[in-house]
């Protein structure tokens, strides 16, 4: 039995999931790495944790007898990815990068993009002082350094410090309704807005409501796939790229 592995969390990697949930000549674990106290299961067969860097990957795919590998974390994960590049060439398990397309801008959006959360922290002061952060809670400490600026950071759980001094958290999960963000922005008084490009449909309505606001939008690239690994940009995709391994 062809066994696949899809290292998830994301829309993407669900829908996958499920797309192959049905097929009885597979198994499916999907592997989350348990950053979220209540995440999204998946369809089917489910492990929670880390591996222990490329090698307790290459050492798991081996033992549980991979025979493709679907790196479907976000986009910004760029630490996992790499790791499973490394696993895959050590293995020679087949691996491909499912990554949904990122953003794009349109007329009307005043878009700023930056390299990393700490070149976003820099620009901020020069765009304005209250600030709709969506980096998640992990990159809110890029920010605490920052004096003279209201941080409103909104993540699935709790963040951990350091803490900018002035913040509000909202703790929600997209998706979110674009009369959801006008809400946001108007009754916290935003003036700017802080985005990784992770792409997708979940998150986006916060970029309509800034452009129909006329706010100004600090985007942070997302890092590239590692080299030599091939990239599908739909769940369409790398289904017909499983189905020929």
């Amino acid at each position: 039995m062809a066994h696949v592995l899809l290292l998830g969390g994301t829309t993407e990697a669900r829908a996958l999931a499920a797309a192959l949930a049905g097929d009885a000549s597979l198994r499916v674990t999907s592997s989350l790495a348990g950053r979220v106290a209540e995440p999204r299961l998946p369809a089917g067969e489910v492990r929670i944790g880390g591996f222990g860097g490329p090698d307790g990957l290459a050492a798991w795919l081996r033992a549980e007898g991979v025979s493709a590998l679907v790196d479907a974390t976000h986009p910004f994960a760029a630490a996992m990815s790499r790791n499973a590049a490394e696993a895959a060439a050590a293995t020679g398990v087949p691996l491909l990068a499912l990554r949904r397309p990122g953003w794009e801008p349109v007329p009307g959006d005043r878009w700023h993009r930056v390299p990393s959360l700490p070149a976003a922290a820099d620009l901020l002061p020069s765009l304005g002082r209250r600030v709709l952060l969506t980096s998640g809670r992990q990159g809110i400490a890029a920010f605490a350094h920052l004096d003279g600026l209201h941080i409103v950071a909104r993540s699935v759980d709790p963040p951990g410090p350091p803490l900018p001094a002035s913040l509000d958290v909202l703790l929600d999960r997209g998706p979110f309704t674009l009369d959801g963000e006008r809400a946001v922005l108007r009754e916290h008084r935003i003036d700017v807005l802080v985005t990784k490009d992770s792409g997708g449909a979940a998150t986006a309505p916060k970029l309509t409501a800034a452009r129909e606001l006329g706010l100004p939008v600090v985007v942070v690239d997302r890092p590239p796939a590692p080299a030599g690994v091939p990239v599908a940009e739909s769940v369409e995709a790398a289904l017909a790229w499983l189905a020929v391994r």
